[in-house]
């Protein structure tokens, strides 16, 4: 994820973090603050420090573990940025202007105002993941685009430099996991665009977050039922509740079952609000011990840079790039 808001929202710790956190369990997972991707939006200095700190403290506390995993700021493996020079000089221009994401941000924000970090921003996403060898990319739908364009330059590497210059990585899509809406537009997924009282963000005051919940937007009728289509509201809080209570959907739709929507709300605004305050709690003790979390960036960036250095020499190689000292 970006460092590029003081908080992730809920809708991040549902629907991506509490995945992450289980697929350490299986595989040797690599996490990773995205700073570099968050320069697209041209933030304070200071604050972009702040957010990447207050970022891993959130990562820490919803259950990725240093000992179990490799953790890592983007910045500190310069690595990423090498090859996504090499890669960019194996991209079309055409490639890139063809991103969907990319003509979305750039009409909102006209000539003057797109980058061409923004436009290239996909083959740093490219290097982020071809860069260690990576078989699975965990990506939601929103990021299939950009696992593509991985899997075609990794593709054409391959074929002009040797097949076995790239790992060709797959999509690693976990069905089950659950997607969480905007609590005033349900049919919207909750984001960083959504509207203040839509989404509820994991350093919210508890009580602001309970507030929320309790004024969520719900649906026709008052018969509590999971049907995102015809209930879009009440079946997003229940998705909520289904997570935050390690509770599965049909025994709480069961519970309420002849109750109001009123009632669904008031217990999720109590179970939101002691998982906030548990959650920040851990993610306080980390921020005030500075000297820890840079010794956890400083072991993930060496664990990171170890694999890092070894894939970008093979690059070198094949590109015909000289090695330092090569007499060759």
């Amino acid at each position: 994820m970006q460092p590029s808001n003081d908080s992730l929202s809920i809708g991040n710790y549902i629907g991506a973090m509490t995945q992450w956190v289980a697929l350490q369990d299986s595989y040797d997972a690599l996490y990773m603050l995205a700073d570099l991707h968050a320069l697209t939006v041209n933030p304070e200095p200071e604050a972009l420090r702040a957010r990447t700190r207050a970022t891993l403290a959130q990562y820490l506390a919803g259950g990725i573990d240093p000992a179990r995993s490799t953790l890592f700021v983007q910045s500190h493996v310069p690595e990423h940025a090498e090859l996504a020079w090499i890669l960019s000089c194996q991209t079309g221009f055409g490639e890139m202007n063809r991103m969907t994401q990319f003509k979305d941000k750039s009409q909102k924000q006209g000539t003057e105002g797109t980058t061409v970090g923004l436009f290239t921003y996909p083959v740093l996403m490219a290097a982020d993941i071809l860069l260690y060898d990576a078989a699975l990319v965990p990506v939601g739908e929103d990021q299939r685009q950009h696992l593509e364009i991985t899997r075609d330059l990794a593709d054409r590497m391959n074929s002009r430099f040797g097949e076995d210059t790239f790992v060709v990585p797959a999509g690693h899509i976990v069905k089950s996991v659950a997607k969480i809406y905007d609590l005033q537009e349900p049919t919207a997924k909750m984001s960083k665009s959504s509207s203040p009282k839509g989404t509820i963000w994991l350093l919210d005051e508890p009580k602001a977050a309970a507030k929320k919940i309790r004024s969520a937007v719900t649906d026709a009728g008052t018969e509590i039922l999971f049907d995102p289509i015809e209930k879009p509201g009440v079946s997003n809080l229940l998705t909520i509740y289904s997570v935050l209570a390690d509770k599965p959907v049909d025994r709480l739709v069961a519970e309420y079952a002849g109750k109001q929507y009123g009632h669904l709300k008031v217990d999720l605004a109590e179970v939101m609000a002691d998982f906030l305050t548990e959650f920040q709690a851990k993610v306080n003790g980390y921020l005030s011990d500075p000297a820890q979390l840079d010794a956890i960036l400083a072991q993930g960036a060496a664990q990171a840079r170890e694999i890092a250095a070894g894939t970008l020499a093979r690059i070198y190689d094949r590109v015909g790039l000289l090695a330092p000292g090569s007499r060759a």
